[in-house]
């Protein structure tokens, strides 16, 4: 005889909100790294022309960007911590033949749950600045704040609240080439936009606009080597 198998009924059920950031994060959050770059095109796709860069600890510190984009609305910055929300498709046909370098609307809220996020933001043309914070995925009041406009993003204690997460990153020395990597490649597609990257306080450097050839090649060798441009 054979024995029966005895098959344990399963309930389906929603995940909580919270719990759906932090799969999500895990899908788009691989290391600061990855949080850099998807808040870096965030700033791109604003219109910003000119961006400062200050990292601490490789990263699982502080990231901090500051932008001179076209800011975001004070009724609209809560929506930007939200799933899906996001300005850039409305319908079928915009994703289609989307051009920006994101669009599904997940990275901050994604970011805010295994993060300290502080979203501060000032729109072109408005009287002054917002500013808004997520702590593990829960959003705090909205409180006015003194900025120029623009954006600044500050994430501290990536992965704080994922310890799983955070024991698989590397060193800060390993953690903060990875972002060196992502600004160095990031500047050269972008030679119209000003960089300034800094490490634990330490100017990395500063790459001022360059949309002449002269320019370019001075930021090609400051990134790759002068003899990258020789040859």
């Amino acid at each position: 005889t054979v024995a029966a198998i005895t098959i344990p009924r399963v309930t389906i059920r929603q995940l909580p909100p919270q719990l759906i950031d932090q799969i999500a994060a895990g899908e788009v959050i691989e290391r600061p790294a990855s949080a850099l770059k998807e808040l870096v095109e965030n700033s791109l796709d604003a219109g910003a022309k000119h961006l400062d860069i200050e990292i601490q600890s490789g990263g699982t510190r502080l990231i901090r960007i500051r932008d001179d984009g076209i800011g975001i609305e004070k009724d609209e910055l809560a929506l930007a911590l939200a799933r899906h929300a996001t300005s850039k498709i409305t319908s079928l046909d915009n994703l289609e033949s989307v051009s920006t370098l994101g669009f599904r609307g997940e990275a901050l809220p994604s970011i805010g749950s295994v993060a300290h996020l502080k979203l501060t933001s000032r729109a072109v043309g408005g009287e002054q600045g917002w500013s808004i914070e997520c702590d593990g995925g829960e959003v705090r009041e909205l409180r006015p704040a003194a900025h120029p406009p623009g954006t600044t993003l500050e994430v501290r204690d990536l992965f704080f609240n994922t310890p799983a997460r955070r024991k698989f990153l590397r060193s800060e020395r390993t953690e903060f080439s990875h972002i060196d990597s992502v600004v160095k490649s990031l500047s050269l597609a972008r030679s119209d936009v000003a960089w300034q990257l800094k490490h634990n306080q330490r100017a990395n450097y500063t790459l001022p606009e360059a949309t002449r050839r002269e320019d370019f090649e001075a930021r090609l060798g400051l990134v790759c080597g002068e003899k990258f441009v020789e040859h």
